[in-house]
């Protein structure tokens, strides 16, 4: 909002309006702290950590809200005090924060702020707080800045975002949302209150599952979620069999959700929150000048001084797969998975997962702070920035104020509930040393972002801790030179945080041949040393880089009969599973999507510039995620077939194109246009293909994928005996907790020397207290192969009898170890015998 105010305004507001209003010697005090906190603390960082928690909106006891800012920007362009304000806008009561379009008139209030160097506060009374039932007033800090423009601060430390993190922020009552909590009972037996002096680690879990939030239910939201477990939760105490569609989300101890922070908005709009009219009281008149409505008058001078302020309001409904990220609010929950709008749907979550009749499951948040996508460069200080990069802009953590921040935002984020923590893509988090002209890890960030310590019912308590650390990526080497194990080495407490180990991290290919035998000195790694390692091949990452790999490489046919069939059975691959469950270290993880037999990819709407270009890099996933009678069914991919793409083949024929002229311009939009309208025969798709046209196209491509993706499409396909025998795995691994354990002197890992054409592992595994012996192998990839194990498998001192089947794929039930059998690609078992 860039225009002075009405003069209209300016003759109707003033002194004696009903309002907010400013606690003078209240906002005194905190001026007056936070100029001892400056001078008293050792180190800048040290007074930046201490600062940090007062700022936002704070509900206080007496019913006044506390307002804290970090805004340097009032400091470097030396904006006088009548120039700068806490705006706070009243809702009318029949705001619908569920409605998807309405225009809404504001009650706005200018409010005086105190300023101390680069920190503004305000102590308010009169401000609506925003509850499970209610919504509160929405707030910002506005300047003129030494162009002569209005601008705004955003609370980078919100609470609630009801319209998104450009919006204003909402003033939230968590005090009472926390009150509400109904998993208190979780938190007490852990059984560190809050006057003790050492906070308590989280404990890791035996087993992770991974969840996209808005492909994992129909409704797509956290209440959506929140209700499969509900569901199933009750099942269970009634002794109620659970459907095959119920199975792949127990036997977990944890759940991860991928990012649930704001993300980015729609490039080229709407946006969410479109200021419209300024209107005086009684005055009832719109702001007809260009650019955005006027503002609140200068001369702030303690008295409430208000007007109206219409705004078309848009509910949120940008699709992303998580990780395109503002890093403003990022202490929030995105708008798009809450139903209900508020917070406090996320904090149910955890109580439900906290409150499961089988036991607490421990809730994971993935977070974010290893980059900003460039849409954060207009929304939040450039202090926070140190340059571009990949994904958009590096980010700041030497500068001791947004350190501070980015640490109170990971801290206010957990304590909705959270466990663990996942870091993602620690190894960008980086600085450049100038005295040694190089650049470095911080890793003494990443120590002290394990070291935040928690407070939730009275508890204390520091996160269990997961990396996603691939350094040296991206140099060119980094599959051979990276350890896995750069960031847990300086972590606090043995034991306490884990890595991605290298079968989980990004690039890899299960479904090609020679993947097992290739990677076969990585997995002896995982023997010898993985027991801090995340395990498993399936999540968000490896699925996308899967059906990026071109359709003419080497793929592994015995897997199914379509590439739909082959990628589906390589992330959810019985011999891969069991080989995870029942014989490697570390944590297995598993990703709703593949267990669901569900299609995933790179999910983003927002696009306008490089939304074309995204999509042709996403091209493949029509080749291996669908086919003809997937693509034929009405509910799916119904926009694509709007703009005139009737068929499956045609879709597939325009996207090849698309990549083709991609590259050939150089993303030249027009370019492209002009090539795809020449093709002979003619592309399907719109009949005037233009600019334009091909952007909707781009658009409708992102839409159709993200629906598609839901796993609720998918679920009366399943097949129950391979959930049941993926539920049966993860049982095998909660009765025996030792198997996190790397293999110890006794233990026996290896291939079958010669391969001959199949890739058989096998292994023998010695529980700690000697009671028990399980003998493990697997046809990983190849051609049958025949074997009597307790005979053929080269393990010295290796008894033939007493053996039990314990585990093993479809069609092995009756294999006993000391008989022939015939292991076909995918087919694997587990004996064990007590000792």
């Amino acid at each position: 909002m860039n225009d002075r105010p009405t003069e209209d305004a300016k003759d109707a507001v003033g002194s004696g309006t009903s309002g907010p209003r400013l606690l003078e010697d209240e906002t005194a005090a905190i001026v007056e702290w936070c100029a001892g906190v400056l001078r008293e603390r050792t180190t800048p960082f040290a007074a930046a950590r201490t600062l940090a928690q007062r700022f936002g909106a704070h509900c206080r006891p007496d019913g006044s809200v506390a307002f804290g800012f970090w805004a340097p920007e009032l400091a470097e362009q030396r904006v006088s005090p009548e120039d700068a304000y806490l705006e706070i806008l009243d809702p009318p009561d029949d705001l619908s924060l569920r409605a998807r379009r309405q225009q809404v008139r504001f009650r706005r209030h200018a409010v005086p702020i105190a300023r101390h160097e680069e920190f503004a506060w305000a102590v308010v009374a009169d401000v609506r707080a925003g509850t499970r039932d209610r919504t509160g007033s929405f707030y910002r800090l506005r300047y003129r800045s030494r162009d002569g423009e209005w601008r705004t601060v955003a609370d980078y430390l919100a609470h609630s975002v009801p319209f998104g993190a450009f919006a204003p922020a909402e003033v939230y009552d968590v005090a009472t949302m926390q009150e509400q909590r109904t998993d208190s009972d979780y938190y007490r037996s852990l059984g560190a209150s809050i006057d003790n002096a050492e906070p308590l680690r989280m404990s890791a879990p035996l087993n992770i599952l991974q969840i996209h939030v808005p492909t994992a239910s129909a409704a797509g939201t956290i209440s959506g979620l929140d209700r499969i477990y509900t569901v199933i939760a009750d099942k269970l105490r009634s002794g109620i069999d659970l459907v095959a569609e119920e199975e792949p989300f127990v036997g977990y101890d944890a759940v991860q959700l991928l990012p649930v922070e704001p993300t980015i908005e729609y490039e080229a709009g709407p946006s969410f929150w479109s200021e419209v009219a300024v209107e005086s009281p009684g005055v009832d008149r719109k702001d007809d000048r260009e650019g955005a409505p006027g503002d609140i008058p200068e001369d702030i001078d303690g008295a409430d001084r208000s007007d109206h302020l219409a705004v078309d309001l848009l509910r949120p409904d940008m699709t992303n797969w998580g990780y395109d990220i503002l890093i403003s609010a990022s202490s929030a929950v995105n708008p798009t998975l809450l139903e209900t709008a508020r917070p406090d749907e996320l904090v149910d979550f955890s109580a439900t997962l906290h409150n499961f009749p089988t036991g607490p499951i421990k809730l994971i948040f993935d977070v974010v702070f290893g980059h900003a996508d460039n849409q954060a460069v207009p929304l939040i200080s450039r202090h926070f920035f140190t340059g571009p990069n990949m994904y958009g802009q590096d980010m700041n953590y030497r500068h001791p104020v947004v350190r501070a921040i980015m640490l109170e935002m990971q801290r206010r984020k957990i304590n909705l509930g959270a466990d663990g923590v996942r870091i993602d893509g620690a190894q960008d988090f980086k600085y450049y040393d100038h005295e040694n002209h190089v650049l470095r890890h911080d890793d003494e960030y990443l120590a002290e972002m394990g070291d935040v310590v928690q407070e939730v019912c009275g508890v204390r308590y520091r996160p269990w801790m997961i990396f996603e650390d691939g350094r040296p990526w991206p140099q060119e080497d980094w599959e051979l030179s990276s350890t896995y194990r750069d960031v847990v080495k300086n972590q606090k407490g043995e034991g306490d945080a884990v890595q991605w180990g290298p079968l989980t991290f990004a690039h890899n290919t299960p479904f090609l041949y020679t993947f097992w035998i290739s990677k076969f000195w990585r997995i002896r790694e995982i023997m010898s040393v993985g027991d801090q390692w995340i395990s498993g091949t399936a999540n968000h990452d490896t699925l996308r880089r899967g059906y990026q790999v071109e359709t003419t490489q080497r793929i592994n046919t015995r897997l199914g009969d379509t590439l739909q069939d082959i990628i589906e059975t390589a992330y959810d691959n019985p011999a891969a599973s069991l080989f995870t469950y029942a014989m490697m270290p570390g944590i297995p993880m598993d990703f709703i999507n593949a267990s669901m037999r569900a299609s995933w990819g790179f999910i983003r709407n927002t696009d306008d510039a490089y939304g074309v270009k995204v999509v042709s890099e996403e091209a493949g996933f029509m080749d291996w995620q669908v086919d003809e009678d997937h693509y034929s069914h009405p509910g799916n991919f119904r926009r694509l077939k709007d703009h005139g793409f009737a068929e499956l083949s045609e879709i597939r024929r325009f996207l090849r194109m698309l990549q083709a002229a991609v590259v050939t311009t150089d993303y030249d939009l027009q370019s492209i246009v002009t090539i795809l309208s020449v093709v002979d025969p003619k592309l399907a798709g719109p009949e005037n293909l233009d600019v334009p046209a091909l952007k909707t196209v781009a658009r409708a491509f992102m839409d159709d994928l993200h629906d598609y993706c839901n796993i609720s499409y998918y679920k009366t396909a399943l097949s129950s005996s391979q959930t049941a025998f993926n539920r049966s795995l993860r049982a095998f691994r909660r009765e025996r907790p030792w198997l996190r354990r790397a293999l110890s002197a006794k233990d026996v890992f290896d291939v079958r020397w010669p391969v001959d054409g199949t890739v058989l592992f096998y292994g023998l595994r010695n529980s700690p207290d000697g009671s028990e012996q399980m003998l493990f192998l697997c046809n990983m990839e190849g051609g049958p192969v025949t074997l009597t194990p307790a005979r053929d498998l080269p393990i010295d001192g290796l008894s033939s009898t007493a053996w039990q089947i314990a585990l093993c794929t479809r069609g092995l039930e009756q294999c006993e170890a000391a008989q022939s059998i015939v292991l076909s690609d995918s087919q694997g078992l587990v004996y064990t015998r007590a000792v």
